[in-house]
């Protein structure tokens, strides 16, 4: 079933509320919602693209988020307002899992939404609905190894390459994946779908307090006008 919510397109699951066991994947574009939607559940497993980066939730007001083409898919799709109307009672889904590119400005959306969450609908973090889910950015074949080896960060990759070396393993193919659509479906499925075999990362406020020091750290440190930053 597919919907549409202002700019965005859900694809959505058949079954919803708090304790249907059901989760929203919120991924970035078309590619990637595609990508998930070929593995997921149709049962309990919805997908949301956002396209583009997020506006940044920390200095807009609710009004200007409720406008935003983004915002306002993914609060339709949720089932409930922002702020001071936010009610958890609503909410459509019993976790929403962020699954992001593996690269700088997947990292950086990511981000944008998480704090979105953490000053507008911060409930969803203090209950532990919010989760993130990151696909390897590294494949590692030979026709030595029993099966591909896989690595979610560069110093990852690099440990893994050395040890493949030193165990004599010279023949190999590296494959590096740019973003969720690049990803093949049984990768995906394993590492962010498939709740016998995924790792989710649980996302709570000091997650996004955390974002919110290291960002203003980075803006003093580079003399940057307020209006540059993440946050005023």
């Amino acid at each position: 079933m597919t919907d549409y919510h202002n700019g965005g397109k859900l694809d959505d699951c058949a079954r919803h509320g708090s304790e249907s066991n059901s989760e929203l994947f919120v991924v970035e574009g078309d590619s990637a919602a595609r990508a998930v939607s070929r593995v997921r559940s149709q049962q309990w497993q919805a997908v949301l693209p956002m396209q583009g980066k997020p506006m940044n939730a920390i200095k807009a007001s609710q009004s200007d988020l409720e406008n935003n083409a983004q915002y306002a898919a993914l609060l339709e799709t949720l089932g409930t307002r922002i702020g001071a109307d936010f009610d958890l009672s609503r909410v459509r889904f019993e976790r929403i899992i962020l699954l992001f590119d593996p690269d700088a400005d997947g990292i950086h959306a990511r981000t944008l939404l998480m704090l979105f969450f953490h000053k507008w609908m911060k409930p969803l973090l203090d209950a532990g609905r919010i989760f993130d889910a990151r696909v390897p950015r590294w494949e590692i074949n030979s026709a030595e190894l029993d099966g591909p080896q896989f690595a979610s960060t560069d110093e990852q990759f690099h440990g893994l390459r050395q040890k493949l070396t030193d165990d004599g393993i010279v023949d190999f193919k590296t494959t590096r994946f740019r973003g969720v659509g690049s990803v093949g479906a049984d990768t995906l499925a394993r590492f962010c779908v498939d709740p016998e075999t995924r790792a989710l990362s649980r996302i709570r406020s000091e997650d996004a307090e955390s974002a919110i020091q290291v960002f203003e750290e980075l803006r003093r440190l580079m003399n940057a006008p307020a209006a540059d930053g993440l946050v005023t």
